[in-house]
């Protein structure tokens, strides 16, 4: 053990020892022991904030600032402030550095330092302080101190901690803050990158998949037999809008197509299972609706709002000499297998099965019939709305002409062009 070593080895023992004040070992250990073991930030937080008020520390305020992937959100904050029960859940979204409550602030000086940084509110003008500061001597903190989280990739996240004792905090807490700091990094950075892994999951292959990759079905071949409603829908004329609009224009119009179907499916306990250029597989499960008729009320309840909403936005669109948002949607019910197909080394969670190529075939068939929306017989048995039957029709890959229908008119008019005529 060299020089420099064997000093820190020396500091460490003395800050473990008894040296007065709070004691650090009984700290460490419940930390790396049950507090672990927590497997939730708020929980650890709240922990951790008790027990280091039980030890004999006058904390007033505790917050992890950590660091995240996710399409929306750049990050979370999780704030514990002393006499509140709940731990505030901040999610700042992308964007916010350059906004003025951060720039300039204790949070961004960390993060381009990676050093502490200490502020003694008693002793400073608070009137030409930051905001952040500002709004912390308003609550009678009066010391604060920001220390720097730096991750194995490099990114630095914020751990901060005030105090509203008069004499804030002495030199001895802050090594001791130090050390505990050591040990607390790697355990936050397993939680942080557990909530990466599942938000990437939910994002790209969405929660239900998401959930089973994590428990581990993640083999070719795991597979399981669901009963589910299932929607196909498919964009009209996206050849056309890719032609005739510029390309920022195209992706505005058709992430706000994507966006208006997700949020009416997603509200009603539905889950996108995939895009497919511009159409859309989607699934209303028997497990999570409770029974298959609920699944598929839920599923026509959602393309009934979806429809609407984009006779909403397509008004707009109008107004503005913009060309309009059509889709056909084709619902149908059945059994499908729902697994892992592909390569050893490129799998894909999806469903397959007849069902899933007549709810395809359904929607193709919006097209010729003049509606925007068809179900199967088996769907429209299972509904308490209004159907009309349309007629059978042989399609691609089946062997008997499918029976489709669609709602009555009086329910909700899916008329191809309905809004062209009316406006």
């Amino acid at each position: 053990m060299n020089s420099t070593n064997h000093q820190q080895f020396q500091a460490i023992q003395s800050l473990l020892g008894n040296t007065g004040g709070w004691p650090l070992a009984s700290l460490l250990v419940w930390l790396i022991t049950d507090g672990r073991k927590l497997n939730d930030r708020c929980k650890l937080l709240r922990a951790l904030s008790n027990q280091l008020l039980a030890a004999g520390l006058p904390i007033i305020r505790i917050r992890f600032t950590l660091h995240t992937i996710h399409p929306e959100i750049t990050g979370k904050a999780f704030t514990w402030w002393r006499g509140r029960e709940q731990i505030d859940v901040f999610t700042p979204e992308h964007g916010i550095e350059v906004t003025n409550s951060y720039r300039g602030s204790p949070i961004e000086k960390v993060r381009q330092t990676n050093q502490i940084v200490r502020y003694k509110l008693s002793e400073i003008d608070i009137s030409n302080a930051h905001i952040v500061l500002q709004e912390l001597a308003a609550t009678q903190v009066s010391d604060y101190i920001v220390f720097p989280l730096q991750f194995t990739d490099g990114y630095i996240n914020t751990f901060t901690i005030a105090t509203d004792h008069p004499g804030g905090f002495t030199d001895q807490d802050i090594q001791k803050l130090s050390l505990l700091l050591d040990y607390l990094t790697p355990i936050l950075e397993v939680y942080t990158t557990r909530d990466i892994i599942r938000s990437l999951l939910n994002t790209y292959v969405g929660p239900k998949t998401g959930q089973k990759i994590l428990k581990g079905s993640i083999k070719r071949g795991d597979s399981e037999v669901i009963e589910a409603a299932l929607w196909y829908s498919d964009l009209r004329n996206f050849t056309a809008l890719t032609e005739s609009l510029e390309n920022e224009h195209m992706l505005e119009l058709i992430n706000a197509y994507f966006e208006i179907i997700t949020n009416a499916v997603t509200h009603r306990g539905g889950e996108v299972l995939r895009f497919i250029g511009d159409a859309m597989l989607i699934l209303f499960t028997k497990e999570a609706a409770s029974t298959i008729n609920a699944a598929c009320e839920a599923a026509l309840d959602a393309a009934i709002l979806a429809y609407e909403q984009i006779q909403t936005l397509n008004t707009e669109l109008v107004k503005k000499g913009q060309p309009i948002i059509e889709f056909g949607v084709g619902l149908h019910q059945g059994e499908v297998i729902y697994g892992n197909v592909g390569s050893s080394s490129r799998l894909d969670f999806t469903v397959m099965g007849p069902a899933v190529n007549r709810t395809a075939r359904i929607e193709e068939l919006t097209k010729m019939v003049g509606t925007n929306l068809l179900m199967s017989d088996e769907f429209a048995s299972l509904i308490n709305h209004p159907v009309h039957f349309v007629g059978k029709y042989p399609v691609k890959g089946v062997a008997e002409p499918l029976a489709v229908y669609r709602l009555e008119q009086s329910t909700t008019d899916f008329t191809t062009n309905h809004l062209e005529v009316a406006l």
